[in-house]
């Protein structure tokens, strides 16, 4: 699914970047695979119980009605969709799921969700390419879903304005995952931690790892600012996560550190 080319800045962000997922522990046996959002056991059992939540909602909230609304399987965009699990279940829904991301390989690239169509043949489609442009005609899809991967995003406007037009008038744009700040400065305090701490959490990968200048996260304002002119209102959904998460903000106050994020589920319609 791609072509070898000059180490570029975002190839070697790639190459970096799947070993670093590998090295967390990313790459699942078929049986990890097939239980994914729902991963009960093991060292990121945490992360998934989490993105199981935000899954569920995408469900109730867009995915369901979308359906109800048509007569016809809703055409799924699944914009940063990693291993492909999302449009894995898509497909058992009876949904016509496309899985684009930048990453092919097989730790939990596109190339690790041959493992889902060696089971079930051609389920879903599956795309290499970048957010900023996207290779689909104009209104190909009903519904277009950032699957924790907008502050991924190089330039957001573009990216969420490619989004936008991919998606039929009356379809839906929405956010999984990404991590949202009450204020511009927490999101950058972040980013300073992260980059603070950066040879310690990436070692020798932490340079490729950080040479790529991505949003890293979303304010409401920065994504109204990035909608301005689009016909996007967008509406958030506050998930229900489990305990742990929720009490983040008050153990943040006790411990004088930096307020976290919240992922939730944002969605707008495309006029």
């Amino acid at each position: 699914m791609s072509a070898a080319g000059p180490a570029t800045p975002a190839r070697r962000f790639r190459a970096e970047y799947g070993a670093h997922r590998a090295a967390e522990g990313r790459g699942h046996d078929l049986a990890e695979l097939l239980s994914l959002p729902y991963l009960r056991s093991g060292p990121l059992a945490r992360q998934w119980e989490v993105r199981a939540r935000s899954f569920d909602a995408f469900v109730r909230h867009v995915l369901a009605p979308a359906a109800a609304e048509q007569a016809e399987p809703v055409r799924l965009l699944d914009l940063g969709a990693g291993n492909g699990w999302l449009c894995h279940h898509a497909a058992l829904a009876g949904h016509r799921a496309v899985a684009l991301d930048v990453r092919d390989d097989d730790v939990d690239g596109l190339g690790a969700a041959g493992r889902y169509l060696e089971r079930t043949p051609g389920a879903f489609d599956r795309v290499a390419a970048s957010f900023e442009a996207l290779p689909f005609r104009a209104g190909s899809f009903d519904v277009a879903v950032f699957n924790a991967s907008l502050h991924y995003a190089l330039d957001l406007r573009a990216v969420v304005a490619e989004a936008a037009r991919t998606v039929r008038p009356g379809g839906r744009v929405v956010i999984l995952d990404s991590p949202f700040y009450a204020r511009e400065a927490e999101g950058a305090a972040m980013v300073a931690e992260k980059r603070r701490e950066a040879a310690r959490r990436f070692g020798e990968r932490a340079e490729a790892l950080l040479a790529l200048p991505f949003v890293e996260f979303l304010t409401r304002e920065r994504l109204a600012v990035a909608s301005a002119g689009l016909g996007l209102a967008w509406r958030r959904h506050r998930v229900r996560y489990p305990l742990w998460y929720e009490v983040r903000p008050l153990a943040a106050r006790l411990r004088r550190r930096r307020p976290p994020s919240r992922f939730d589920l944002w969605q707008s319609k495309v006029p």
